[in-house]
């Protein structure tokens, strides 16, 4: 019985009381989420690690870390170097996104030695699998993708993305409104290609039961696809996206039925003015499932700097209901990010994260807050580094600087307010 199903019965599991625990909420309201189909437990029955998370309504919000092998730079102990680091500087789940000659071994490696929830998108698989055979992606029959996901499944695959919302309907929602910048996602470039030369609609929206019926018997949660997500701020909220999203949230409901928890993820290129209308129509065209966006980015033009600008529409978009955030590294549109690159982007995304849960008033970041807030007044800089969200890069610039005999930074020195008022007051 899956953990939804088992949720759906009252019953609590194990795994409930672990992120119960985690986010100081009763084990009955993370169950109530979970029957409601809006909080998630990525975790597959055949897999244990032991930093369980929830994802969803009245949780923390939650980090996602992107990592994975190209076939132009295949290095398996870097990729697991990038999920250790990762998950130590606060991701909450980790992605493998390998393609190459290697992606099978990293995957089992990386399930091996992750502490964190592990998703992959088996698309990708099965597009480097044909293509050692001579064979494009638009050769693949429902039986080569249906084999890549229970292979990963079986595996301990904790959750998948699936790019069942990619079918004729949206493909001609983009075509008959346009774009400046087509398609950006790789799933999504690998079923309208399919589409197109077959003239029919996606096998994987055709044969989504199918694919469902794996799932279960793992417990591994999908997380849906955004095949037309955005990849400029110009195309934001367009016909294409929306009526991707609207397939989305019939898909939530059918998988719910087959006891599938489910994650609706979405765009993209977003710009300020339009993150709240995106997070209000997930929430209501896919009945509350949680909603997992990547950045979002509010410019095009941050390139080198794209952590920031996925930070800024992060927070905003957490702040306004987005329940899990996919950071974006100083390497997004340039090339795979190095191991430091992948810590700039975790981080990015935290201080993201905390911020929009001080905003909501969540309790664990108003106390991190008001504890900082008195190390400051106290010039306690070992508490002041312990509790940044960074402590490691706090602890190397304060260590950098010449600190004066009073305690204080070079920044004011004996001029420093607050000493002078510890003094007065």
């Amino acid at each position: 019985m899956t953990i939804k199903k088992q949720a759906g019965r009252g019953i609590i599991t194990r795994e409930m009381r672990q992120v119960a625990e985690y986010e100081d909420v009763p084990a009955e309201f993370i169950a109530d989420g979970i029957a409601e189909g809006t909080i998630v437990i990525p975790k597959n029955r055949k897999r244990s690690f032991p930093h369980i998370r929830g994802i969803g309504k009245g949780l923390r919000t939650k980090i996602n870390a992107n990592i994975g092998s190209s076939p132009y730079h295949m290095d398996g102990d870097e990729e697991i170097q990038k999920a250790h680091a990762a998950a130590r500087h606060g991701a909450d789940t980790i992605m493998d996104l390998s393609l190459g000659s290697e992606i099978i071994s990293i995957r089992r490696e990386i399930l091996k030695e992750s502490d964190v929830a592990v998703g992959t998108v088996p698309l990708y698989q099965t597009a480097f699998e044909l293509s050692r055979q001579k064979r494009d992606i638009t050769d693949m029959t429902i039986k080569d993708f249906l084999a890549t996901v229970e292979n990963q499944a079986e595996e301990g695959v904790d959750f998948v993305t699936i790019h069942a919302g990619v079918t004729t309907q949206a493909l001609d929602a983009l075509v008959s409104q346009g774009r400046v910048l087509d398609v950006v996602s790789r799933g999504g470039s690998f079923l309208i290609s399919w589409i197109k030369k077959h003239g029919r609609q996606s096998p994987l929206y055709e044969y989504y039961d199918e694919i469902l019926d794996i799932l279960a018997e793992y417990d591994v949660t999908i997380s849906l696809g955004d095949g037309m997500r955005p990849g400029a701020v110009a195309d934001a909220t367009d016909r294409a996206q929306i009526t991707e999203l609207v397939t989305l949230g019939e898909l939530a409901c059918r998988a719910w039925d087959k006891g599938v928890q489910v994650i609706i993820e979405g765009p993209g290129h977003v710009p300020l003015n339009m993150i709240e209308e995106n997070i209000r129509l997930e929430k209501s065209l896919c009945n509350g499932a949680p909603f997992y966006v990547l950045g979002p980015l509010v410019t095009d033009c941050a390139t080198g700097y794209d952590h920031i600008a996925g930070a800024i529409g992060g927070a905003l978009a957490a702040y306004f209901g987005a329940d899990f955030l996919c950071y974006v590294t100083p390497a997004e549109h340039l090339r795979l990010p190095t191991i430091d690159q992948v810590i700039e982007g975790v981080i990015a995304s935290k201080i993201a994260a905390h911020a929009a849960d001080l905003a909501k008033g969540m309790n664990y970041a108003r106390a991190r807050d008001l504890e900082m807030a008195r190390a400051r007044k106290d010039l306690d800089w070992h508490g002041q580094i312990n509790l940044s969200l960074h402590s490691e890069k706090a602890q190397v610039i304060r260590d950098s600087s010449e600190i004066g005999k009073d305690n204080v930074c070079t920044m004011c020195g004996e001029f420093c307010a607050i000493k002078r008022l510890q003094d007065v007051l």
